[in-house]
């Protein structure tokens, strides 16, 4: 071949070899700058597996910070399927230790491993005793990872407040739900690395951003006082259900919501949604007679009745646009107090018919009905209020005392928190505040207030209605030691089937607060189809006495009435004034009281009572008093005695009083503290 075609052949692939190394680089720049990043996820994607990892939720504390909902650790168990050999081996070792369905778990890994996933997981937050049991196989490919989980540690208290997660630690209730955001923090990620092999190699963790905390309006001990005694009602009442809930009236903030029956938060998923659902919030009923005070106040507001204005009652029966409503009891004339006090319909309708369907219209949506509380829980429903447009010519007769309307229980304790507030409505909320992982406040609740009725017409209302705890239909919801005001309602249930009044199914309603002059507390209690009895002030009104005289002495309210004192104890303080005032040179006192005294003029002073077990004692007074003998008491019944003569309670241990001091009989003076010692027995 001749030198020239050598050459040139040289240079021919000298050229082609340039030219390709040149294809060549031109490409790696392409792919190192241009698709850099769409090939790094791709060899991401190749070579990795990424799984969610939770984040430690924050705690939800109550209004003291005790803790109703923390997180624990567990530990959870993913699988490398590609590096798993006996599949049925391992899945069968695998669910007895953990407990799962071995069918399920083999289907699922059995597919994994066929797709050369690099990551499966096995079991979701074991609890330490499950997860001891896996470890301990040393199970060829199954790995482990610390996760937290949700714990209630009071079981079903304030179930339906606090609500549920899922496994993947979302709210699916309550506060976990409306606060879910808060609560949940961020999401970290786990990632797994294989080689070409699909062999893991390393594992890499992106932590989570811890979630907030949140600080509720409720007490936790006041919420346990409303649970048992809605317990105790259904034990009593063989209820379909039975709702209860504690309200501060010039805050707004919800100490206690309470449903019976109720669910363990732990173990929820196990429920159906029904066994869940919040009564409170959800549950719309006709109100019956409890709902009398928007026209009582409607009329007062507009300069339309008084208080001790007589109004015929008609002996018992009213014709509203042709059609004829009756009294549960043929009444003549009577003041309007006592129309509030013995719950007369016509009493009722008649004020209803002064103030107008506009106006009355008007009153209903100010005092809250027809729409959301806005209450910062999931799932409340507004109840049902008509305009006025579809109203029937008869429905002003019907609306006054609580037909034709559908109300909820957090309603109606808010409309009546009105009332305790001088005629101001303040939002009921449930969440105090907003708390970083730090403990620093980012947010803190702000309730919106507004003036429903101006403060006289409120303080009316309030006056008359102690009167129906006094000598109306709720005497059962009389305290002891401290003033109450409410009002009962009875209504009949719809029938689904015939869509008529039900002759057999009730809702039995209270709806009250105390002291009647300066009320601490709003309690609603709504008793859903109970068997036997039915009525309101037989059904519901002990119900709140159960609650009102745990809840007062608990949050430190003074007694502000005085006692009934039986012969035996007037006759023992007597001879103790009258020798403690001998030893002083003064002459005897006929009485203890001065003629005439106000409540808390006579608060201020000496009575005694005799609880019925030969235990007598004294009241709260200005002087000192005798020390009861609480010895074998429980902790409630000795917090009650102790609010009643003023004295501050420190309660040591639970159970039954084993020791006290001072010791029966000494002397003692109103604000001294009493040390207790309590023990459980055997």
């Amino acid at each position: 071949m001749q030198p020239d075609a050598l050459r040139r052949r040289a240079l021919a692939v000298a050229c082609l070899l340039t030219l390709w190394m040149f294809v060549v680089a031109a490409r790696l720049v392409y792919l190192q700058t241009t698709q850099h990043g769409v090939l790094s996820e791709t060899a991401q994607r190749q070579q990795a597996d990424a799984a969610k990892v939770s984040p430690q939720r924050g705690l939800i504390l109550d209004r003291h910070g005790y803790e109703l909902a923390r997180s624990v650790e567990t530990q959870s168990f993913f699988a490398v399927p590609v590096e798993v050999e006996d599949v049925d081996g391992a899945v069968r070792r695998f669910a007895q230790a953990a407990g799962i369905q071995e069918a399920e778990l083999g289907a699922r890994l059995r597919k994994a491993k066929e797709a050369k996933r690099r990551f499966l997981w096995l079991a979701r937050k074991l609890d330490a005793e499950g997860a001891e049991r896996v470890r301990n196989l040393e199970l060829k490919g199954v790995y482990s990872y610390s996760e937290p989980k949700r714990f209630y540690p009071n079981n079903s208290l304030a179930a339906h407040v606090l609500g549920f997660v899922g496994l993947d630690g979302d709210g699916l209730a309550g506060v976990e739900r409306i606060q879910n955001a808060r609560l949940a923090g961020g999401d970290g990620k786990l990632f797994v690395n294989t080689d070409a092999r699909r062999r893991g190699y390393e594992s890499m963790l992106v932590e989570p951003r811890e979630g907030e905390s949140v600080m509720l309006t409720i007490d936790a001990t006041v919420q346990h006082h409303a649970e048992q005694a809605l317990q105790r009602a259904m034990e009593r009442t063989r209820a379909r259900a039975a709702t209860a809930i504690v309200l501060e009236p010039h805050t707004g903030e919800i100490l206690a919501l309470a449903n019976a029956p109720t669910f363990d938060p732990n173990a929820a998923a196990k429920l159906p949604a029904e066994k869940r659902t919040n009564e409170a919030l959800q549950n719309i009923y006709e109100p019956g007679s409890t709902f009398k005070i928007v026209a009582f106040s409607a009329a007062m507001e507009e300069g339309l009745a008084r208080a001790d204005e007589e109004i015929d009652c008609q002996m018992g029966g009213i014709t509203v646009a042709n059609r004829l409503i009756r009294d549960h009891t043929a009444f003549g004339t009577l003041t309007m107090t006592e129309a509030l006090a013995k719950s007369s319909n016509v009493a009722a309708i008649k004020l209803g018919l002064r103030v107008g369907d506009a106006r009355m219209h008007d009153y209903i949506t100010r005092f809250g009905f027809g729409a959301r509380t806005g209450v910062d829980l999931p799932g409340e429903t507004g109840g049902i209020l008509r305009p006025v447009a579809r109203w029937h010519p008869s429905s002003i007769g019907s609306i006054a005392i609580g037909q034709e309307i559908g109300v909820t229980p957090l309603q109606m304790v808010a409309a009546f928190g009105v009332i305790a507030n001088d005629g101001v409505r303040i939002r009921p909320h449930i969440v105090r505040e907003i708390r970083a992982a730090d403990n620093r406040i980012v947010n803190r609740a702000e309730p919106e207030a507004r003036r429903v009725v101006s403060r006289e017409t409120a303080r009316t209302v309030r006056g008359m209605l102690e009167s129906v705890t006094l000598k109306g239909t709720a005497k059962l919801a009389r305290l002891d030691g401290y003033t109450a005001a409410g009002k009962t309602g009875t209504a009949q249930k719809i029938d689904p089937q015939t869509r008529a009044y039900s002759a057999t199914k009730f809702v039995a309603s209270f709806v009250g607060f105390a002291p009647v002059e300066k009320p601490q507390v709003v309690i609603v209690v709504v008793v859903d189809e109970p068997a036997g009895a039915y009525h309101g002030g037989d059904v519901a009104a002990p119900v709140f006495r159960d609650i009102a005289e745990n809840v007062l002495p608990y949050l430190n309210v003074m007694p502000d009435t005085q006692i009934e004192t039986s012969p035996a104890a007037s006759q023992l303080i007597a001879n103790n004034e009258m020798e403690d005032r001998e030893a002083k040179g003064e002459g005897r006192k006929e009485s203890v009281d001065a003629p005439g005294a106000t409540a808390e003029e006579r608060v201020s002073n000496i009575s005694v009572r005799d609880d019925g077990n030969g235990v007598v004692y004294a009241a709260a007074g200005a002087r000192a008093l005798l020390m009861p003998d609480l010895r074998g008491r429980s902790v409630r019944d000795a917090a009650r005695v102790c609010a009643q003569l003023g004295l501050q309670l420190e309660a040591r241990g639970e159970g039954r009083a084993l020791r006290q001091m001072p010791q029966a009989g000494a002397s003692v003076e109103a604000g001294q503290v009493v040390r207790i010692e309590f023990r459980r027995s055997d």
